[in-house]
C-alpha cells in the first residue's frame, strides 16, 4: 500500500502552527510527512521560512511519524554539519528520519555572500558533500579538499541505522546521475509520462529504494476560493529548472510572475474543491508505482485540509483513520489524548 505522507511547507506556516499541524496529520490518519528548509519563502505572501532541523526535532518528539527534509549541502550547510545534525536525530529516532540531497537554490544560498555556481559545479559539489556525509555517518574521520573542504571530522554520537539519503528528479540526467548513490527517489507531481520517465531511468541506471512524490494541490469547498489560494500562494513556483534555479529571493519572483497566467499555476497546482477528483488523482500517482506520496495543501490554513483529507480522501486511497489513543487517568474516566504525547504540564505545546 503507498503511504500517504503530509508535506510541511515551512515557507508559509509559523513553526508552531506547523508543528500542530503535523501533529494533526497524525491524528487524522496520515502515516508519514516532511518538510522543505528554506531561508525565505518564495513570495511575500507566503510569509515564513522558519529553521528545519529545529522543527525536526520537535515534530518527531511530538508524534510517531517518520518524517524527511529536503536539504542542498555544500554552502548554506557545511556537509559535516548536516551529518551531525542528521546523525543526532536519527539516533534519537531509530529508523524514522530520511533526507533528501540536491544542489540548492541561490535564493536560499546566496546569504552566504559565496559566488552562486553554475549547475555543473552544483552537481559535482553535491556528490563531494554526499560522499563526506555517508562517510561520516559510517563512523570515519573525514578530511577533504575539494569544492567542499573537511579537516579531521568525525562524528562521536551515531545512529544504529543510518539514515536514508533520498535523490530529488526534474529531470532523466538527474535520475541517472543520483542512482548512483541515492537511497530512494524523490521528485513533484508532473505529468504521468514525464514521471514513467524520470522512474524508468532512475531504475534503468540502477537506483534502488523507495520512489516518493510531493502533491501539490489546493483544495477549499468554495471552488473560487481554491483557485484564488492557488494562485496568490503558488505563482511564484510555476518556473521551471533551470530558471527557478537562479532566481534570487522573494522580490525576484513576485517580479518575474506577474504576468502567470491561472492556467499555468493549475499546470503546477491540483486544484479543485471535490475531494473525490483529488482521490482519484492520488490514486492515479499510486498507480504509477510510486511507495510514498506526500500532500502539500498550497494554502497557508493547514487544519480544515487534514481534517477533509482524513475524513474522505485517505479512506479511499485504503488508509484508515486511527482510532484515539487512551491515557488511563487515576483520578477519573479515561481521556482520550494524542498517540505520540506524554501527559504534559499545563501551558507546555
Amino acid at each position: 500500500m503507498t503511504v500517504i505522507g503530509f508535506h510541511n511547507s515551512h515557507e508559509q506556516v509559523h513553526p508552531a502552527e506547523l508543528l500542530r499541524a503535523v501533529q494533526h496529520a497524525e491524528e487524522v490518519g496520515f502515516t508519514a510527512a516532511m518538510c522543505s528548509d528554506h531561508f525565505a519563502p518564495w513570495n511575500k505572501a507566503q510569509g515564513h521560512s522558519g529553521f528545519a532541523w529545529s522543527w525536526l526535532g520537535a515534530a518527531l518528539a511530538t508524534t510517531n511519524l517518520p518524517l524527511g527534509v529536503v536539504n542542498a549541502p555544500g554552502q548554506r550547510y557545511h556537509p559535516a554539519i548536516i551529518a551531525q545534525g542528521a546523525a543526532t536525530l536519527a539516533a534519537m529516532f531509530p529508523g524514522r528520519f530520511w533526507m533528501a540531497l540536491g544542489s540548492g537554490q541561490v535564493m536560499n544560498e546566496r546569504i552566504t555572500g559565496e559566488p552562486w555556481p553554475p549547475k555543473r559545479v552544483r552537481d559535482a559539489r553535491l556528490r563531494e558533500c554526499v560522499d563526506v556525509i555517508r562517510a561520516l555517518l559510517a563512523g570515519e574521520e573525514v578530511t577533504h579538499r575539494g569544492l567542499v573542504d573537511v579537516e579531521r571530522a568525525k562524528i562521536w554520537s551515531l545512529p544504529d541505522q543510518q539514515p536514508a539519503l533520498f535523490g530529488p528528479v526534474m529531470s532523466v540526467p538527474t535520475a541517472r546521475r543520483h542512482a548512483d548513490w541515492a537511497d530512494g527517489f524523490i521528485t513533484i507531481n508532473q505529468p504521468h509520462e514525464t514521471l514513467r520517465e524520470l522512474t524508468g531511468a532512475y531504475r534503468d541506471a540502477g537506483g534502488r529504494g523507495r520512489l516518493a512524490l510531493q502533491v501539490h494541490l489546493c483544495w477549499d469547498p468554495d471552488p473560487d476560493r481554491a483557485r484564488a489560494i492557488a494562485y496568490e500562494q503558488w505563482r511564484t513556483n510555476t518556473f521551471p529548472p533551470p530558471l527557478c534555479w537562479d532566481i534570487d529571493g522573494p522580490e525576484a519572483f513576485e517580479q518575474a510572475s506577474q504576468h502567470v497566467p491561472q492556467a499555468a499555476v493549475e499546470g503546477a497546482v491540483l486544484v479543485s474543491s471535490d475531494l473525490g477528483q483529488h482521490a482519484a488523482w492520488l490514486a492515479g500517482y499510486a498507480e504509477l508505482g510510486f511507495d510514498e506520496i506526500y500532500l502539500h495543501h498550497v494554502g497557508k490554513e493547514q487544519l480544515p485540509f487534514l481534517d477533509a483529507f482524513g475524513e474522505h480522501v485517505l479512506p479511499q486511497l485504503g488508509v484508515s483513520r486511527p482510532a484515539p489513543a487512551v491515557a488511563l487517568d487515576p483520578a477519573g474516566p479515561p481521556q482520550p489524548r494524542r498517540p505520540h504525547q506524554e501527559p504534559q504540564p499545563a501551558g507546555l505545546p
